[in-house]
């Protein structure tokens, strides 16, 4: 027998195959896997990535020189004009001297390093891990980072552009090794703090202590020093003359940290610094070019531009983008009609400002208007009012968004209930002609449960049983806070945003059904142009194109998508109509003897002790809205308004809508009618009998309660009840009394017979 036969014969007897001489795969297919990624090949390839990126930047490096001063880096003007390409304004001159080093104080020089780069006269003038995340959020669109040196960010500013870009972020990186090679950290020093840029118009130390205290930089004390240090994280934001509480109170916290620091390092003692105190810097110098309203429009233009840069990513940040603008070389057309801006500032001259006299009321010197005027087809700003004048009030009235917007947020509850086809607690769907319970400080219920909110009317009226249109009409807080809870309140906050309002970080709770939260008179006007607008979002648009000679700038669409039916505008505007005609506005706008049969739809607001005053109206072709402010001539703070102008209290129905009558039935052009797809008609009529108590003398509820309330009421809180039942509020008469006698004045004597003259809001 042959070794073939044997080896087929033991086959066939069950004998195994002598083991070792054959591998069964591995099911699993992990050899192939280890052999195609072995530890070695891992590492191999690792390692050649990095000699790779080596590579490429000493290739980088050899390639790369230090360039000449940045043509950027001398500042153009700026030129802004209205509509029509009239000129509005134009910025001056670069506000900058140079100056030695050595002319800074040495401690001074210490609060830059301090503030930005505790590492400075120690580091290779470049922050690896801070590049390499800038270049990875560039490539990834996710925005800036901080951590740049102060060689990096003198590099940026003088060599290079500002444009977010992985190019410009490695040429940085480059550049800055090669200066901090060949250069000295003092000229280094020395560069940074000569063009960066402090606000104010002002480059470079010497011109930002100029501005700021009105010294040179040789004079500055390590005080101001640090606060120069901590502008330049946001100038603007940070300038005292016209930051927000919380600006100040972030500028602070910056100069703190810088001093601290400066302590950390032993270039400051201990003792030293606790000694020291904040040095709040000189108001602004005046700049006459800026005088009026041209100041607003310009410095509300630049907004607008600097968001736009920062958000289609041609600026990495709002610092970024407003060193962009700063540098010049911009031509801003904004939508300003140069006519109705003439008209509007008119308007509140001769319906306000020749009422108001502070030598015989000091009340008088508080009282602040702001305005916005815009096309709800297009969304254009068509005319902006900041303020008497921009050199006297840096804060733009018309852009604000402190003061409350009180009863002028209505009308989004309704919107929410029409668009959400909601329904009352019994069933029954909100329309316009649906009964509430008008009676005041009712607690609001939600699913037969009190929810622990029970506003109070203006003078505690009760109102009994009125339709949606008759509250709208009087403003009564009882109705329109069950509807809130009704609709549902993260729906009314939902649809306020879709409609416009910056509803982010708000609560959804029942006391904003009265308007506490803060808006603008912009802000608002765009909410109510989306309602004239039929439902389609309209994003109020200051400027109407944008030119440079290096730079793209695309403006976004002013008009947007439905964002709530139409049939829910149209029935919103309807209602409003009503408020015109036989409510609270129609003393001032319904009798004005120049609105020729012009329809108008509006809303009337007054916040909780009068520190503010609304009225916000529409036609089909312009929206404005007015508002009136309270605010402390020398603190700044918020206060009441009570008998300014000669007048019990400043309403919604008083001096704004005088001021928007005015205004927009002088530039509105031919007489015209809304055009409204709704079952409901115009100025909607209730379908159901007036009790008694409806077919009293109209007067406007305003005992609005929004951050205050009378002791009596239980004040508006910013979070629901939790495990504690809800208690009835108090019937006690609130604790500031009304006038023994209902005061009135007649319209021509500036007076508003609808709305009673007693403390409180709307």
């Amino acid at each position: 027998m042959g070794r073939a036969e044997e080896r087929r014969a033991r086959q066939r007897g069950g004998r195994r195959a002598a083991p070792g001489r054959r591998r069964s795969p591995d099911p699993s297919g992990k050899s192939a896997i280890r052999r195609l990624f072995g530890w070695k090949k891992i590492l191999g390839a690792f390692f050649g990535l990095c000699l790779l990126g080596m590579g490429a930047f000493v290739v980088l490096y050899m390639l790369i020189d230090i360039p000449e001063g940045n043509a950027d880096a001398e500042l153009q003007s700026n030129v802004y004009q209205y509509s029509d390409g009239s000129l509005l304004g134009r910025t001056g001159e670069r506000n900058r001297e140079i100056v030695d080093l050595a002319e800074v104080p040495e401690p001074v020089q210490k609060t830059f390093v301090a503030a930005e780069n505790k590492t400075f006269y120690k580091d290779a003038g470049v922050d690896l891990k801070g590049t390499a995340r800038g270049v990875l959020n560039t490539v990834t669109g996710k925005g800036a980072q901080g951590g740049s040196t102060i060689t990096q960010q003198y590099v940026k500013n003088y060599y290079l552009s500002q444009e977010q870009t992985v190019t410009r972020k490695l040429k940085e990186l480059v550049i800055s090794l090669k200066l901090d090679r060949e250069k000295s950290k003092d000229y280094i020093l020395a560069g940074y703090i000569n063009t960066s840029y402090y606000g104010r118009g002002a480059y470079g130390i010497q011109a930002a202590a100029q501005a700021y205290y009105g010294v040179d930089a040789r004079d500055l004390t390590v005080e101001q020093g640090a606060y120069l240090a901590a502008l330049l994280q946001a100038p603007n934001q940070y300038d005292w003359a016209i930051a927000s509480d919380t600006g100040k109170k972030l500028v602070r916290a910056r100069w703190n940290y810088v001093l601290d620091n400066m302590v950390e390092e032993d270039w400051l003692s201990g003792p030293k610094r606790d000694a020291m105190k904040f040095p709040v810097p000189e108001k602004p110098k005046d700049d006459p070019s800026m005088g009026g309203q041209t100041g607003y429009l310009v410095k509300a233009a630049n907004a607008a531009l600097e968001k736009q840069l920062v958000a289609q990513g041609t600026a990495e940040d709002a610092k970024q983008a407003q060193a962009m603008v700063d540098q010049g070389g911009w031509t801003l057309t904004l939508n300003i009609d140069r006519k109705k801006q003439k008209a509007l500032q008119k308007s509140v001259e001769q319906q306000l400002e020749s009422r108001l006299d502070p030598g015989k009321r000091k009340v008088d010197a508080n009282v602040q208007a702001g305005a916005a005027s815009v096309n709800p087809r297009t969304g254009a700003v068509v005319a902006m009012y900041g303020g008497r004048d921009y050199l006297r009030h840096y804060v733009n009235n018309a852009t604000r968004t402190d003061y409350q917007p009180a009863s002028t947020f209505k009308p989004v509850i309704l919107a929410a209930a029409l668009e959400g086809d909601a329904e009352t607690q019994d069933g029954t769907p909100i329309r316009a002609d649906t009964v509430y319970d008008g009676t005041s400080k009712r607690p609001v219920v939600e699913n037969g449960t009190e929810v622990g909110f029970a506003p109070e009317n203006e003078d505690d009226k009760d109102y009994g049983e009125v339709t949606v249109q008759t509250a709208m009409n009087k403003s009564v807080n009882s109705v329109f806070a069950q509807m809130g809870v009704d609709v549902g309140m993260p729906e009314v906050m939902k649809v306020a945003g879709r409609l416009g309002m910056d509803t982010e970080g708000l609560e959804a709770v029942p006391a904003q059904t009265l308007g506490t939260m803060g808006a603008s008179p912009l802000e608002m006007a765009g909410v109510y142009a989306t309602l004239d607008n039929h439902g389609r979002k309209v994003t109020p648009a200051l400027l109407k194109t944008v030119e440079h000679n290096t730079r793209t700038v695309t403006l976004p669409k002013a008009i947007g998508d439905q964002v709530i039916s139409r049939e829910a505008a149209d029935t919103v505007t309807s209602v409003l109509t009503g408020v015109v005609d036989d409510g609270t506005a129609r003393a001032s706008v319904r009798d004005n003897p120049r609105r020729g049969g012009q329809q108008v739809a509006g809303k009337t607001g007054t916040s909780d002790d009068n520190k503010s005053a609304w009225f916000t109206g529409y036609t089909p072709g312009l929206v404005t809205s007015v508002g009136l402010f309270g605010e402390d001539a020398k603190t700044g703070a918020q206060v009441p308004m009570y008998k300014a102008g000669g007048e019990p209290r400043v309403n919604g129905g008083g001096f704004p809508a005088r001021i928007w009558a005015a205004y927009t039935f002088g530039v509105m052009g031919e007489v015209s009618a809304f055009d409204l797809e709704t079952m409901q008609g115009a100025a909607v009529k209730p379908t159901r009998t007036p009790t008694p108590t409806e077919e009293e003398p109209s007067r406007e509820p305003t005992q609005e309660p929004t951050t205050e309330e009378p002791s009596s009421s239980p004040p508006p809180t910013s979070e629901e009840p939790t495990t504690a039942p809800p208690t009835k509020p108090s019937t006690t008469p609130p604790t500031v009394p009304p006038p023994t006698a209902p005061q009135t004045t007649p319209p021509g004597d500036g007076g508003d017979p609808f709305e009673p003259a007693v403390p409180g809001g709307e």
